[in-house]
């Protein structure tokens, strides 16, 4: 018989869990709503729009011209120091207090969700998303508990898609950063009107459990995977301040 895994996960917050609106240079405010259902709090997702699959090439350019628009008033890392981990078509996120980094591709908004770190969403596709969480620990390396897959298996089925949803992992696996063990993992989450593919990745360091995921629809996976292998490629874990 398996031996069951206890993972200090965060609690799963009510479907209810509001979403702000993407951050804009110069807003008084950070914390406006934008109506949307977020399916869970780590997969940060909100569900398709009524006119998703009518949404038009036209309002993506507009969308996204919007958005570089934006972006070029927002403060960013020093380029020298994150030369190494930029690419093209990418943005980067150094949070030097919390102790992490990774990439996100280009046009993607932040939004703010209860219970999450940083999220970051595709402003048409609403399941393309990338979430990071951190939460206290005692355990100091992700293998004190357990190997990849029952890890993964755990942390899926309890956080990171509801239990309505029938969820698939394709794989786990282990991998070594700058000496430091991460587990990544790919999967399934399948709900009555879609089906959403991800990609996780989860570690132990600075005295928190981090799980960063980052996922699509699954009619454009193929489009978008590997891009979303670019998003967990880059997670790292950063020296704190």
């Amino acid at each position: 018989m398996a031996t069951a895994v206890s993972l200090p996960l965060p609690r799963r917050a009510s479907s209810s869990a509001p979403v702000a609106a993407a951050r804009r240079p110069g807003s008084p405010s950070l914390r406006r709503r934008r109506h949307c259902a977020v399916v869970t709090p780590v997969a940060a997702a909100c569900r398709p729009d009524a006119d998703e699959e009518g949404s038009g090439p036209g309002r993506r350019q507009v969308l996204v011209a919007g958005a570089a628009a934006a972006a070029a008033f927002v403060s960013r890392p020093n380029p020298a120091a994150f030369a190494a981990e930029s690419k093209k078509g990418f943005l980067p996120v150094v949070d030097k207090k919390a102790g992490y980094s990774f990439l996100y591709p280009f046009g993607w908004q932040e939004v703010a969700v209860q219970g999450q770190d940083k999220v970051y969403k595709d402003v048409i596709e609403p399941l393309e998303s990338v979430s990071v969480n951190s939460i206290p620990t005692s355990k100091e390396d992700i293998r004190d508990l357990g190997p990849p897959d029952k890890v993964a298996e755990a942390l899926i089925k309890k956080v990171l898609a509801p239990p309505t949803q029938k969820t698939k992992l394709i794989e786990a696996k282990e991998n070594d950063v700058d000496g430091r063990a991460y587990y990544t993992f790919e999967f399934t989450a399948q709900a009555p009107n879609y089906t959403r593919h991800a990609l996780g990745a989860i570690v132990i360091a600075n005295g928190k459990f981090y799980t960063l995921t980052t996922g699509a629809n699954e009619r454009r996976w193929e489009k978008m995977k590997d891009r979303l292998h670019t998003v967990v490629d880059s997670f790292k874990i950063e020296n704190r301040i």
